[in-house]
């Protein structure tokens, strides 16, 4: 290993390196102070944070062109660290009131993230696998770490069992590929595939469409949700956040690194059944939230809908597919987390309420968290000028110049239909009278208030000034090694 072989993954480096650090830290902390580990746990998220900056503009290979640094990579490395900060910011005080307070809770966080970032940098499918595990492993236990609720044991159990098959896909998917290929590089996949030099067409179709099937359940694409809401409504509502924010970015930055970019070429073979998928999981998505009661399974219901948004920007294909699906990745992130922080202050001390019910008439208690949350709701609906709508501009209009005019629509209407189901949580909130609701946590920390505050600044910022980051992320995604 070299130097600029280390540079070049420094993001998902440190966070490892600290979550190791941390892990054996920890073993010396008292039980009654696992708070302490939390806020240490800061420290590699911003010095990965710090590092996307130092690194922004520069380009290369790395590991014998096994990962790459280019703004693609580092981009969603900016993405994964704002979202651990952010998660980190409002699960101390969660953790504690639902007395999951535990030290290994942090590193795991740190690992899930280093696969997260790690699946970005992959330009081999032997590292898109492994970052993969990297990031799934963790996160199974984070969603039973509650281990005295039966919900989130149950959440953990499905999770790990339905994510052990779908690896199962993605390994076999990728030896077929390798079979027809003769590489795991994708640059040089990219390159065999333009030629016409693969053995055996069938062979390649195979294994793309068990890649496929593999990513799709990590991105809770239709018909490979069926996890996402039990595991939503089960797992601690500190690790559903970064679930919903982080975990669907990584598995999109992997469907755009093997099929825009390595497979690019064979886009009349995918794109017909990327596009009947993302139409799937927008109807089926909105459709199932629009029945919900319960706000976290209607906000998993929610995410599989976005899924479907996202995959309207990978059907379009090509660097502006790419770019339209970074974009919108972003500015659902900072929206999913500002709602999840609510959810999360939204807690009782004696359990938590998380039907849509125990939010009546929150602008006369917290005016403060019914604002955020309005914001969320209105930005993940598609309203202008917030970070949703423009991220769905974007995506509908690559969807559009690739001759995909059907699937905007499509996109569209199903915008419309989520309406009903966001807009009732801004009514409850503010039109209805608040009767007798349970006490709140407290959410005069600093951490916490400016996580939310933050959030919803950039959610509207996203909206607001959407040229100068989408401008940020083509000239990353042109500048990626081919």
């Amino acid at each position: 290993m070299t130097w600029n072989d280390l540079v070049a993954v420094l993001p998902p480096f440190i966070l490892i390196v600290g979550g190791m650090v941390i892990l054996l830290a920890d073993l010396l902390v008292p039980a009654n102070r696992k708070a302490v580990t939390g806020w240490v746990s800061f420290a590699p998220f911003v010095l990965a944070l710090l590092a996307v900056f130092a690194l922004w503009g520069q380009t290369g290979a790395a590991f014998n062109s096994m990962a790459s640094l280019d703004g693609y990579a580092l981009f969603l490395d900016a993405i994964f660290a704002g979202a651990g900060i952010t998660t980190l910011a409002f699960a101390l005080r969660y953790n504690e009131s639902r007395s999951i307070q535990r030290g290994e809770f942090y590193p795991l966080l740190l690992f899930a993230a280093s696969g997260m970032m790690l699946m970005g940098h992959a330009t081999n499918l032997l590292i898109v696998f492994v970052a993969l595990e990297l990031l799934s492993i963790p996160l199974y236990i984070l969603c039973g770490i509650a281990r005295r609720s039966v919900q989130s044991q149950e959440s953990a159990l499905k999770y790990f069992l339905l994510g052990a098959f779908a690896s199962g896909f993605v390994a076999y998917g990728i030896a077929l590929v390798y079979g027809a290929t003769g590489t795991f590089n994708l640059n040089a996949m990219a390159r065999i595939i333009a030629a016409g030099q693969y053995t055996d067409a069938l062979v390649l179709y195979a294994g793309a469409g068990l890649i496929l099937a593999g990513l799709g359940f990590k991105v809770a694409a239709v018909p490979f949700h069926m996890w996402a809401p039990d595991v939503y409504e089960g797992a601690p509502t500190s690790v559903t956040g970064f679930m919903a924010a982080a975990t669907k970015a990584a598995g999109f930055a992997a469907v755009a690194r093997v099929f825009v970019f390595g497979m690019g070429d064979l886009i009349a073979l995918w794109q017909p059944v990327v596009s009947v998928l993302a139409a799937l999981t927008m109807i089926v998505g909105n459709l199932a939230a629009l029945a919900q009661t319960n706000l976290k399974r209607m906000l998993a219901y929610s995410s599989i809908a976005h899924a479907g948004y996202a995959l309207v920007g990978i059907a379009a294909g090509g660097q502006t597919g790419a770019s339209s699906v970074l974009f919108y990745l972003a500015g659902y992130a900072a929206t999913i987390l500002a709602a999840f922080a609510v959810m999360t202050v939204m807690s009782a001390p004696e359990g938590e309420d998380q039907s849509t019910d125990s939010y009546t008439g929150l602008i006369q208690r917290r005016p403060f968290l019914a604002v955020t949350l309005a914001i969320a709701m209105l930005s993940l609906t598609g309203i202008p000028p917030l970070a949703g709508f423009a991220g769905k501009y974007f995506l509908f209009r690559s969807a559009v110049e690739s001759g995909l005019v059907w699937l905007a629509v499509i996109g569209a209407l199903t915008s419309v239909v989520s309406a009903g189901y966001y807009l009732r949580v801004v009514v409850v909130m503010f039109m209805r009278e608040p009767g007798a609701q349970k006490p709140l946590l407290s959410v005069t920390g600093p951490a916490r208030s400016a996580a939310i505050a933050v959030a919803s600044l950039l959610t509207i910022l996203i909206g607001l000034l959407p040229t100068p980051l989408l401008d940020t992320i083509a000239q990353g995604v042109q500048n990626m090694p081919r």
